[in-house]
Parts: structure tokens; sequence; C-alpha cells
């Protein structure tokens, strides 16, 4: 049976990114924490992203990350009953923006109720 070359295989079987990925975090009481994520339909998801162009892009140039291999994601991941590992997710809501504060606005005279005379 011929081998097959990763370029030739319709299904390769190695799917994980080279390098490590851009890995959101949040600060945590221990230092930083992994950011986890949900699918559309819900499942909770690792979320690691292959530049910090794309991260910043998704989640906002505010967004503090760290530097992690997929596997170390996954090890990282797993005692939180987390299986998978999304990279470079493309369907995401864009990064909030940040709104000034809210200022009550002034009443006039056309806000306040009318009295009925007789």
């Amino acid at each position: 049976m011929p081998e097959l070359l990763c370029g030739d295989d319709p299904e390769p079987s190695d799917r994980s990114p080279a390098g490590p990925l851009f890995v959101p975090v949040r600060p945590g009481p221990a230092g930083c924490a992994a950011r986890l994520f949900r699918t559309p339909l819900g499942e909770r998801t690792a979320v690691g992203f292959t530049s910090a162009r794309a991260l910043a892009a998704t989640l906002g140039p505010d967004q503090a990350w760290i530097r992690l291999a997929e596997p170390a994601l996954r090890a990282l991941a797993a005692p939180l009953g987390v299986t998978t590992v999304t990279v470079d997710p493309q369907l995401s809501a864009p990064a909030p923006v940040p709104v000034a504060p809210f200022a009550p606005r002034r009443r006039v005279a056309a806000d306040r109720p009318h009295r009925l005379t007789a």
C-alpha cells in the first residue's frame, strides 16, 4: 500500500498547527488563567490563535495572551472537562467598543406631563 504524503491526504492525521499558539488569558488569583469559550452549539472550548494579529482582530487589542503549544493547551483544559481546542475561530462577535459614560439627560418642558383644565 503506497504511503500518502500529507499534501495528498484528504484527511491529514496531524491537525495541530506548527509552533506555539497565542492563547487569550485573564488575571486570576494564582496568576493568569486561560480563557475558555463556547462553540455556537454551546460546547466549551479552549481557543488559540496562530498570530497576535488574529487574536487582536477577534478579541480586541487589549486582550492579554500567552504562548502555549497546542498539547500544553489541551493538558491545561483537560482537568476542567474541556476536550476541544479551536484554532483561529472565524465566527465570533466583534470586540466590544468602549462607550462614553452614561450622562442623564435634562428634562425639557416638552417632556413634562400636561394638565388638562376644564
